[in-house]
């Protein structure tokens, strides 16, 4: 008999049956393999990038934090690359290779004397500042101390800072990496505490927690019979996260829940602290909370959604407000200016707004609206584009090339101009593996040079406390294949003018170039995809033995490619499995003996130095009777 191709099309199909996803001609499991040209094919590897940290010289330092979300740029007056960071409790500045904390200060309590105490055999440094307005896990940085027994003011002024752990409203303690040799206190008579933002500013909630109630927050934190703002506290409730966009050269950040900040290249200081943009001159009317923030073009207006109103008050989860034209301080609306407000209808709270074409793509957790600049009076128009189509985290909509995509409640979709449901193969086996509690630390990114689309979110299979995303499903938006596997990466971005591959942080801060080498950071990536069951005969009803398979890959000289040969009697009977076979660059063909009415195949990598793209591998079958 003549050789049979062993044809597929590209995707994986998860949602049916193996048997009806291989007589359909798709694919049934993968993990780091992509589609290129309608065939699968191992991703690029992944190599960790060393940089320093302004506060400690040794490579490979780690940001503190998990990872929430990044801006990278380049500035056209200093020609400096730069990368905006926000974790749950930092925000970094990265230029040129050097980590730099750029955190807000809550406050600053100057020229203090002696507020240090320490205790002999203990490593524990006790603060004493009357209403210093911390909480346990907030950070604080000291300067111009001086020597408390045998800690050094070398290692009290570290800038990095100190985590505290409050004690009282008057006292917090830190952990000093220096144990004391004395019991004593000191730290001189002009020291400086600087408090960075903190929990009292929708910092340092590193999940989401999704109820209120008693007990929500540690006993004996307030006055006993003090009433509590119930919207203050659902906002604290939500993890902590990062919206930041480009202001021209400069960053515009805001931390979910908290204040808008504005970090200024123009100052020279690449660790200069981003700073309160109600500070900014000419400032009025600047919302104190807000949830996101992004900036419409080309008009260049900084719009607010989810924020306190004009005049203050509590936070409107539901309320746009957007600034003057070309300043980003002002927001309280005169006859003379642009800015003003719009409270959407549909939903309980505005998620996430996305640039796309000449709108703002603006999406609450149940409807999809448009923002469109018309010009004074109005400034903007608003419509509702279409609902039961909300959005579920802060980043999980991205728009690609003018099209917007996005991670719904239990589907994906798209918008061209219309809104549209996305189909997907795996729909249903992604959305009943994804853990609902932490869907917000989903996190979307784009590989433009593979027509890449890839959600990264948190798996029902990640059993950690405080879990970060394990777990990845991705869209080729040219072939219109899907395909699923398991990496841990928090935040992602795509090459750009500067970089040359995409980046990406893991939960720990570590930065990783992308399809870069053929290895996990020097070690083995674990790759495989399987295909559905074929039949081998019209009918489905003769035996028949499979005793050739012809290979069709392109491989990397020192690529080991593995191949099983799995067959079935029948759909629901038990496989049986021929094989491990190596393919390597050289193999003409195998030789098999395996009997069965259906086939399927899976191929499988696990070294370092691995490279493939399958074709159209063929096999060499003949009848083999009836039972």
């Amino acid at each position: 008999m003549p050789l049979v191709p062993l044809k597929f099309k590209p995707g994986i199909v998860k949602d049916i049956t193996e048997y009806a996803s291989g007589q359909a001609g798709f694919y049934v499991d993968g993990n780091l393999v992509r589609f290129r040209n309608g065939f699968p094919e191992k991703i690029g590897g992944w190599l960790q990038e060393n940089y320093t940290f302004v506060a400690d010289p040794n490579t490979n330092a780690l940001i503190v934090g998990k990872p929430k979300h990044l801006l990278a740029w380049r500035s056209s007056s200093d020609s400096i690359d730069r990368m905006g960071i926000g974790t749950h409790n930092h925000l970094y500045n990265l230029a040129n290779g050097t980590f730099h904390d750029i955190t807000p200060l809550r406050k600053t309590t100057s020229n203090m004397t002696n507020p240090l105490s320490i205790t002999n055999g203990s490593a524990v440094v006790t603060v004493t500042d009357t209403g210093h307005g911390a909480e346990t896990g907030d950070f604080i940085v000291i300067k111009d101390s001086t020597t408390i027994g045998n800690i050094t003011n070398t290692v009290l002024d570290r800038l990095e800072g100190y985590q505290v752990t409050k004690i009282d409203g008057n006292t917090y303690s830190f952990v000093s990496p220096t144990t004391a040799n004395a019991t004593t206190t000191g730290g001189g008579t002009t020291i400086d505490i600087q408090y960075l933002i903190g929990a009292s500013n929708g910092m340092g909630q590193e999940s989401t927690i999704p109820a209120l109630g008693f007990g929500v927050d540690g006993w004996s934190d307030d006055t006993w019979g003090t009433p509590r703002d119930i919207a203050s506290a659902q906002g604290n409730l939500l993890a902590t996260n990062w919206s930041l966009v480009n202001w021209g050269e400069d960053m515009i950040a805001n931390n979910r829940g908290g204040r808008l900040y504005y970090w200024d290249t123009s100052a020279a200081n690449e660790s200069a602290r981003a700073v309160d943009v109600s500070t900014l001159a000419g400032a009025t009317g600047v919302p104190t909370e807000v949830n996101t923030v992004a900036v419409t073009f080309p008009d260049r207006h900084l719009i607010v959604g989810g924020c306190t109103p004009i005049g203050g008050g509590t936070i409107d989860p539901m309320l746009i407000r957007f600034s003057d034209q070309e300043d980003p301080a002002v927001f309280t609306p005169t006859s003379t200016n642009t800015s003003g407000d719009q409270r959407l209808e549909i939903g309980t709270r505005i998620v996430c707004m996305t640039p796309t074409r000449d709108e703002m793509f603006i999406q609450t957790d149940e409807a999809a609206y448009g923002m469109s600049f018309v010009g004074p009076p109005f400034t903007f128009s608003f419509r509702l584009l279409a609902v039961n189509c909300g959005a579920e985290a802060l980043h999980g909509t991205i728009n690609v090339d003018g099209n917007v995509f996005w991670m719904g409640k239990s589907n994906f979709f798209a918008y061209d101009g219309t809104v549209k449901e996305l189909p997907c193969s795996v729909q249903y086996f992604v959305f009943d593996r994804l853990a609902r509690q932490y869907v917000d630390k989903t996190y979307v990114g784009h590989n433009k040079k593979f027509n890449e689309i890839t959600w990264f979110y948190v798996s029902t299979n990640n059993g950690n406390t405080n879990p970060e995303p394990d777990s990845y499903v991705t869209y080729n938006y040219q072939d219109g294949a899907w395909s699923i596997g398991e990496l841990q990466r928090n935040i992602w971005h795509d090459a750009t003018g500067f970089r040359q591959v995409p980046f990406a942080f893991d939960k720990d801060g570590r930065l990783y170039k992308h399809e870069t080498g053929t290895s996990d950071n020097g070690t083995a990536m674990n790759c495989h995809i399987e295909t559905g069951d074929i039949e081998l005969s019209t009918a489905g009803e003769e035996l028949f033995l499979v005793d050739k398979i012809v290979p069709d890959a392109t491989m990397g000289s020192n690529t080991n490619l593995f191949l099983e040969l799995k067959t079935r009697k029948y759909p629901n009977a038990p496989e049986i499995n021929k094989g491990t076979f190596t393919v390597l660059t050289e193999t003409e063909k195998i030789s098999v003996r395996a009997k069965g009415r259906q086939m399927s195949v899976k191929y499988s990598s696990n070294g370092v130095n691995d490279s493939w793209l399958l074709g159209d591998f063929r096999i060499n079958a003949r009848k083999d009777g009836m039972r």
